[in-house]
């Protein structure tokens, strides 16, 4: 049997707590000055905040600055499209874009060059190598390739050394024959989509757990993946490991995940700043309590990202693994801020529906989302209703909202046609989620 190193990265991953935050304030100081001297928008929001490159001579000076969020990423592109004007790079540069949906229907987009594109890749495979994947396994990549951020993920896979199978966003059968035919022995894709097609293995008569090969399975998107009782269950059904992995798109896939051990998600501490702090005062919660992650790119300089508040809950240790590894590790995401669905992995928003809702002549504009669950997986209906004079053909309008969701959110979901008034106006702030699955 072939003997393999520990780490990847043995030196960054095992670096002192000392040495990273020393690391970290160095690459900070770097990223500051570029943001101010890069950027037309991070300039402006500096000067209003009165600080500049000066005033960061400690890592705790990061809270002088001011925060942005996801309305600025899109508002900005809007301004200054076609990237926005947060971009510290000029287009020659950029050799990739992910996206993800935005509110007005138009991609927001995260660029990369090449050094980024390269320190995202190298870090997915160190995350890969952390959670046991060799040289010698077979890993099928079950993500989204479509402009999602988790897609070149594989190539990851390729730098650890792994035979990879490009399979996608494909349908179960085909996925599952994939699985079987090339006895691959690691995925990923999402907590409900691994429940769900291992389900789907056993009603055609398919036990994963004797005829699969699958070891280890990767989930992110959803909080599944840290929570005990999915945890346990898919990897009864599968006979396999699960790891929890963390990623947003705007700054990179995956940003943190679990080792072998499978005691929290190591963090990337030498790409990313995190602070978790209290998402109404603003203040640092203390290790170990829940707060509001937010972000500060320390390398990425297509588009740096400077205290992005990122709506997600969650809690940290900076107690070392017993992996050995020294960076932090999260417990999981707990839960988010605002009203975000996560429909078969993607992140849908309730403006996103509005804007197709209320684009079409045939339809009042009112809406609502209704969450729901079939075989462990969330399904997404959209309650809608026909204009008054309303004639036309119902299937035909119903498929045109799917497709328009398809297009827009990158999800198709369920269409409930209701006759106009049947939805219940408000008089103020308007609930737009209806979550209908049985809590845990």
């Amino acid at each position: 049997m072939t003997e393999y190193r520990k780490y990847w990265d043995e030196e960054t991953e095992t670096m002192p707590r000392e040495k990273i935050r020393e690391f970290q304030l160095s690459k900070m100081k770097e990223m500051i000055e570029l943001t101010y001297t890069k950027s037309p928008y991070y300039k402006k929001l500096f000067d209003e905040a009165g600080v500049g490159p000066s005033d960061l001579k400690h890592l705790d000076d990061l809270k002088k600055f001011p925060s942005i969020d996801k309305k600025d990423l899109r508002s900005r592109q809007q301004a200054a499209p076609d990237f926005g004007d947060l971009i510290c790079a000029p287009e020659e540069d950029f050799v990739y874009l992910s996206a993800s949906s935005g509110s007005t229907g138009v991609p927001t987009a995260s660029p990369f060059t090449a050094q980024d594109f390269e320190d995202f890749q190298d870090f997915q495979a160190r995350l890969f190598w952390s959670s046991g994947m060799r040289p010698n396994d077979r890993y099928c990549h079950a993500l989204n390739f479509t402009l999602f951020v988790g897609g070149p993920d594989v190539i990851g896979a390729m730098k650890v050394g792994a035979l990879t199978i490009w399979g996608g966003a494909i349908p179960s059968d085909r996925l599952l024959s994939i699985l079987k035919t090339w006895r691959a022995t690691i995925t990923w894709t999402t907590p409900s989509y691994a429940w769900f097609l291992g389900e789907t293995a056993k009603e055609n008569g398919i036990d994963p757990a004797k005829e699969f090969a699958i070891k280890k399975i990767f989930v992110a998107g959803e909080p599944g993946g840290s929570i005990p009782e999915t945890k346990k269950n898919i990897e009864a059904l599968w006979g396999a490991d699960v790891y929890d992995y963390y990623g947003l798109s705007d700054i990179f896939g995956a940003c943190a995940g679990m080792c072998e051990a499978k005691d929290g998600l190591h963090w990337a501490e030498d790409h990313i700043y995190i602070e978790v702090v209290d998402p109404d005062t603003g203040e640092e919660v203390p290790e170990g309590e829940r707060g509001e992650l937010i972000l500060t790119s320390i390398k990425k300089v297509a588009r740096p990202l400077i205290r992005f508040r990122t709506g997600d809950i969650v809690s940290y240790t900076t107690e070392p693994c017993s992996c050995g590894r020294t960076h932090l590790r999260l417990h999981g995401i707990h839960g988010r801020l605002d009203d975000m669905m996560i429909i078969k992995g993607v992140n849908v928003f309730p403006s996103d529906i509005e804007t197709i809702v209320r684009d079409n002549e045939n339809l009042t504009g009112e809406y609502v989302c209704v969450i729901t669950e079939e075989k462990h997986m969330a399904v997404l209906t959209v309650e809608v209703e026909k204009t008054d004079g309303f004639q036309g053909d119902t299937d035909a309008l119903a498929s045109e909202i799917q497709t328009e969701c398809q297009k827009i959110v990158g999800i198709r979901p369920k269409i409930k046609l209701l006759e106009a008034k049947s939805l219940t106006r408000a008089t103020h702030k308007a609930k737009r989620v209806r979550d209908e699955r049985k809590k845990a």
